[in-house]
């Protein structure tokens, strides 16, 4: 019998993630909570597997795969409201609350497991990260493409804190954008040529077993535009700054 997945808030990862699990092959059950009922509603408008429940109790009824994905203030709180059963996984994907509490909040439920689900899971293409390793949580996320088990709940927590650099590097493409269009290029031009180039150049990283130093060096000739531009960097501390930047949301991962 195929698995039956619950997930407990309803925002962008959890839409990804439902996304993904229902455009795949023998599509299961989905139940959703009203948490986020625009985006409830037209998961289930648009997937004929999946179903938005009365409350959140409602979801933990229908399944025993229980995906929690509401903001870390808040899931407590959350959590509090319900009554889990020894035969309930909870899947969290709430960041930044470790797995003591998670166990603390949700007891009895039989197990409780750590992942970083990534928004590829829409196109079933997420390299998800999973602390401890579970095979409900293992089958979850391998329909939505592929699953990584760190060492230790440290390390989990290590690949959470490079998450955050998401938003940064987009930012960074964003000012080279801009900084050719304040040199006379058409905007929209700047715009694609810059995804075109980059979003290439992320192909080619996942095509390629070299390291990310491997590759590097393949881009920059010696005396070059490419090592001119990151010496640059280099000089003006910019390595420095993000390795205190990621510190800092590692600290306030482990709080």
């Amino acid at each position: 019998m195929t698995m039956a997945y619950g997930f407990v808030g309803t925002g962008e990862i959890t839409a990804a993630i439902v996304t993904g699990l229902s455009t795949g092959d023998d599509p299961p059950e989905v139940f959703l909570s009203p948490r986020g009922r625009a985006v409830s509603a037209e998961l289930a408008e648009r997937f004929p597997n999946v179903r938005v429940c009365a409350d959140n109790q409602d979801v933990l009824g229908h399944a025993s795969a229980i995906v929690l994905a509401v903001p870390a203030p808040v899931a407590r709180e959350v959590l509090a409201e319900l009554t889990f059963r020894p035969e309930h996984v909870l899947i969290s994907a709430t960041a930044g609350v470790p797995s003591e509490r998670l166990r603390a909040w949700s007891a009895p439920a039989g197990a409780v497991v750590r992942s970083i689900p990534l928004p590829q899971a829409t196109r079933r293409r997420s390299l998800t990260v999973v602390y401890p390793d579970n095979a409900v949580a293992r089958e979850l996320y391998t329909r939505v493409g592929s699953v990584l088990v760190p060492g230790d709940e440290a390390a989990l927590e290590t690949f959470l804190g490079a998450t955050a650099a998401f938003s940064a590097h987009l930012d960074y493409l964003g000012t080279i954008a801009d900084w050719m269009a304040a040199r006379g290029v058409d905007h929209d031009a700047a715009r694609t040529f810059v995804t075109h180039v980059f979003g290439e150049l992320g192909s080619s990283l996942l095509e390629r077993p070299d390291s990310l130093t491997v590759m590097s060096t393949r881009h920059t000739t010696p005396g070059g535009l490419n090592e001119q531009f990151r010496d640059d960097l280099r000089r003006d501390g910019v390595p420095d700054a993000v390795r205190r930047a990621l510190d800092r949301i590692l600290a306030r991962v482990r709080e």
